[in-house]
């Protein structure tokens, strides 16, 4: 399988560097990631949105080793809440934050993320909108959730995300759902151990289709983070057994992967948000999007290949 093997590329300096600077790369990234700065996003948020759909900004950038850089973190996206506020898009567009780029991983990591981030959730509130907490991998995830109960506590609307791979997603759900927490539920594209997580793709998706039934049967506003046909229709089904109404759910999907699905399922009336990342250091999330998916994987190597 090579999922795992571009996973552990993703941390390796070397890959980055050899990857980075291959000459078709930044044709190929720009598929999944369409702008370096907020003046590069701007057209394709007003592009989208002028279209019926929503969107999830993504600031990348993970590999945070310093207290400054965690700052600047939080200042990108103040910038860009302050851009959303220009065009009055705020209640369009959400933000969705890593806390490893608010400085998670350092000393004093938990405390200094909760921070830089809660300055990002209240200027979203401002303007209308919210922030969802972007899982990680598993270490990181006690420390993620203590923040969300701790943001939820002025600000409820304050989303998180959920990785159908990993075993103790099952109880996570419940205890969210309970709570009438907003929860993204997305398989997870992280290099987990066999000791925390399900390798197996049909294990997953089984995974997948479980906790999805209790987010849907619960209190709180399930975000269906997906590509999968078979699972956007189970979804559906899902949410008209449970009584939902088309406002009470919604589908996420990644900029620049099935995009005639993402209007197909907003012109049937769904909410429909794409989650669309931008910034300078891709990497990381360059990678993970084609672990994800072996389509991703032949969509660059034959780029590659016939730029060689």
């Amino acid at each position: 399988m090579l999922g795992p093997v571009i996973l552990a590329a993703s941390r390796s300096d070397r890959m980055r560097r050899l990857i980075s600077a291959a000459p078709v790369t930044k044709q190929v990234v720009d598929r999944f990631i369409p702008g370096e700065s907020v003046t590069d996003i701007v057209p394709i948020i007003e592009e989208l949105t002028g279209r019926g759909l929503e969107l999830t900004m993504d600031v990348v950038g993970e590999d945070i080793t310093t207290p400054e850089q965690a700052g600047a973190a939080r200042d990108a996206y103040l910038t860009l809440i302050d851009r959303l506020r220009e065009l009055g898009l705020g209640e369009r567009v959400e933000m969705s934050v890593k806390l490893s780029m608010f400085g998670q991983a350092l000393e004093g990591g938990h405390e200094l993320a909760l921070a830089n981030v809660r300055p990002v959730v209240e200027a979203a509130a401002a303007i209308g909108t919210t922030v969802t907490l972007d899982a990680e991998d598993h270490t990181t995830l006690d420390s993620m959730f203590a923040i969300h109960e701790e943001l939820r506590r002025d600000f409820p609307q304050t989303g998180c995300v959920i990785q159908a791979y990993l075993f103790r997603t099952e109880a996570d759900a419940r205890r969210l759902a309970d709570s009438g927490s907003r929860v993204r539920l997305v398989k997870g594209a992280y290099k987990e151990p066999a000791e925390v997580a399900y390798q197996q793709k049909h294990e997953i998706d089984k995974a997948y289709v479980r906790i999805l039934r209790t987010l849907m049967d619960g209190e709180g506003y399930p975000m269906v983070g997906s590509h999968d046909p078979r699972l956007i229709s189970i979804a559906q089904e899902l949410a008209r057994r449970a009584g939902r109404k088309p406002d009470e759910y919604e589908f996420q999907m990644l900029y620049g992967i099935r995009s005639d699905e993402h209007l197909r399922l907003a012109a049937e009336g769904h909410r429909m948000r794409v989650y669309t990342a931008y910034g300078t250091d891709w990497y990381g999330y360059f990678m993970r999007r084609l672990a994800e998916k072996p389509a991703n994987l032949r969509f660059f190597l034959r780029s590659m290949v016939s730029k060689g």
